[in-house]
């Protein structure tokens, strides 16, 4: 049922769902084996997740922020390797995880603009193919896990860059099948049953291969494939359920 779910309700109701369901979980799943370095809460287990069977996995959803492997995975990075939880810095972030938003905003305040197509938690709602913003607007950028949605993703890239400010920097994740060289993309994947099989998810366009930094290259920004996870102890990265597989893309201009 819970797989059904998160593969037939439209975003935007999941979104008010899991809202709404995030302190009943935290209590249900009480324990001391598993922890979420994002809220320092530990559990018995995490929630399974993922839509099709190439992307399930067991314990890996937190019951109490509803983190992913990745948004832990970035949270680490952030505290360990960069100064945002410090710095002033202006930050737009593109369909902001509800792990994340609350926290950012009180730290940040007016420099924290949230921003989605369609989201009820984001600020502002727009098409990233056009941004309604200046040139060299932000110093940080978060946009994870949206490029293999839009239509034109060379598009989006360079409007990434354009609004990033020179010196600043972002973290832009894409799902990547790290088996494969080069990413996927195929008109004749044009149903949402093809477009499971060959990018994971209906609502998917694309599946990114080890070709994805390329990409962003190409769009004009220097990246860093970093390795955090490689770098943790095997111990915490198994307490936190982390994918030992997953590289950080940290963009920047």
């Amino acid at each position: 049922m819970y797989h059904y779910l998160l593969r037939v309700l439209p975003r935007p109701v999941l979104i008010e769902l899991s809202v709404r369901l995030r302190s009943i979980l935290e209590f249900l799943y009480q324990g001391n084996r598993f922890t979420d370095p994002i809220n320092g809460k530990s559990y018995r287990s995490f929630l399974p997740y993922g839509q099709v069977a190439q992307t399930k996995r067991h314990n890996v959803l937190a019951p109490g922020t509803l983190s992913l492997e990745r948004h832990r995975l970035m949270w680490l990075y952030l505290q360990q390797e960069t100064d945002f939880f410090t710095s002033n810095a202006k930050v737009l972030h593109i369909a902001p995880e509800q792990c994340f938003y609350k926290r950012f905003r009180k730290l940040k305040q007016e420099q924290y603009i949230t921003a989605d197509y369609n989201s009820p938690i984001a600020d502002i709602h727009f098409d990233l193919h056009h941004a309604p913003f200046e040139d060299n607007s932000f110093e940080v950028i978060f946009c994870n896990h949206v490029l293999e949605h839009v239509e034109d993703d060379k598009q989006c890239m360079k409007e990434l860059y354009r609004i990033l400010k020179p010196g600043g920097w972002a973290i832009l994740q894409v799902p990547v099948d790290y088996h494969s060289a080069f990413t996927l993309e195929d008109e004749r994947y044009n149903t949402d049953e093809l477009r499971e099989i060959h990018y994971w998810q209906k609502d998917h366009v694309r599946l990114y291969g080890r070709d994805y930094p390329d990409k962003l290259r190409a769009a004009g920004f220097s990246v860093e494939e970093n390795d955090l996870v490689s770098r943790l102890d095997p111990a915490l990265v198994e307490q936190y359920r982390l994918d030992r597989k997953e590289i950080l893309y940290i963009a920047r201009k």
